[in-house]
Order: C-alpha cells, then structure tokens, then sequence
C-alpha cells in the first residue's frame, strides 16, 4: 500500500469533525435522490462501462474495517491511473452498497466533503471550489449553485489543510489543480479562435 504519513487517529479526528457538519440544514441526496451514492454502471461510451466509486485517500484505509460489508473494496495499482509519479504501489478503491447501506459516520473522505474540491492556486494558496469533474449524474448543489453551510465551508478547508501536509495527498491535489488550470487555458485559447 501506498505509506501515508497521516495516523489513523488523524483521520478518526477529521472523520468525527466532519460528522458535526453537513452541505446544507438537510440531508442534501433528498434533493437528487442520493445520485452521487448510487453505484450503478455508467455508460462512458456506446459498449463501454465504468462502475462509480470512490479512491480513498493515501493512508485512509487504516480508519475502515475492510470486513464491513457495506463498502466493496478492491486494490488497484496507482500507476494504472491518473495519480502523481508519487504513487506507488497499491490504492484501495471503494463502493457502496448504496444509500440504503451506507454507514454515513464512515463514508470516505471525498464523500464527506463533497461537493467541494481542494485546489492549490499558482502563488500556493488552498482554496476550496466546487467539484468540477465531469459527473454521470446533476447535483443540485453545484448545478444551481446552492449556498452551503458556512460551517461545513470552514471544516471542509480545516480538514484539507491538514491533509495537505502529507506529501502524497498535496500532489495529488497540486496534480489535479494544475490540470484543471491547463484545462481552462485550453477552452479559453479554443473561444478566441
């Protein structure tokens, strides 16, 4: 497995921190029916499918029981994907039973703190946006740009700026916010011609 440098008793305190707070005053999958814990197959193109789920953080595992059964889990190997080089070795990748299973105190990270993503600014400042992957379902709270919880704003950061400090989730998130940066370069060059 990928070594993180984050303790399990770290994530235990993020986990329990994150419990405290919420998107919005209600449980927010009532407004799309719980799309984003649904794990069905998507179509990514004609014959091609693709099951959701979730990759859990460098070091995540270690708060989960992998006996549970309301998460299915299987090991991938990071350099088959679009990690950092950093990532080497095995990842754990999760799905959920579905909403009727899951255990909401335990749900992985990037679930607890959706519909936010961290991003890295050039001057290397964390900032927190909306998610801005392409989604196999609409989530109100990004589609309508629902407000959020200030709260739940404020963990969400406190929560990312601690994780940031393991070196392997700050090039993931260093990775993915220089991608996202290239990528709206790229869509503004292809508007001006």
């Amino acid at each position: 497995m990928i070594k993180s440098q984050i303790k399990r008793r770290t994530y235990g305190a993020i986990y329990r921190l994150l419990n405290m707070v919420s998107p919005l005053d209600f449980d927010c999958g009532r407004l799309c029916r719980e799309a984003c814990c649904r794990t069905e197959r998507k179509e990514v193109s004609p014959g091609e499918t693709s099951e959701m789920g979730i990759y859990l953080l460098p070091g995540e595992d270690k708060i989960h029981d992998k006996g549970d059964s309301w998460l299915k889990w299987t090991v991938e190997e990071a350099q088959d994907y679009d990690f950092p080089e950093s990532w080497k070795g095995k990842i754990f990748f999760v799905q959920c039973g579905g909403p009727e299973y899951c255990n909401r105190r335990m749900r992985p990270m990037q679930c607890r703190t959706f519909p936010l993503t961290p991003h890295i600014e050039e001057n290397g400042e964390l900032t927190l946006i909306y998610n801005d992957m392409v989604l196999p379902y609409r989530c109100p709270l990004i589609d309508d740009e629902m407000p959020l919880n200030e709260r739940f704003i404020q963990a969400t950061f406190t929560v990312w700026r601690h994780l940031l400090e393991d070196p392997l989730i700050y090039d993931l998130v260093k990775s993915d916010s220089i991608s996202r940066v290239e990528a709206e370069k790229e869509l503004r060059e292809k508007l001006l011609l």
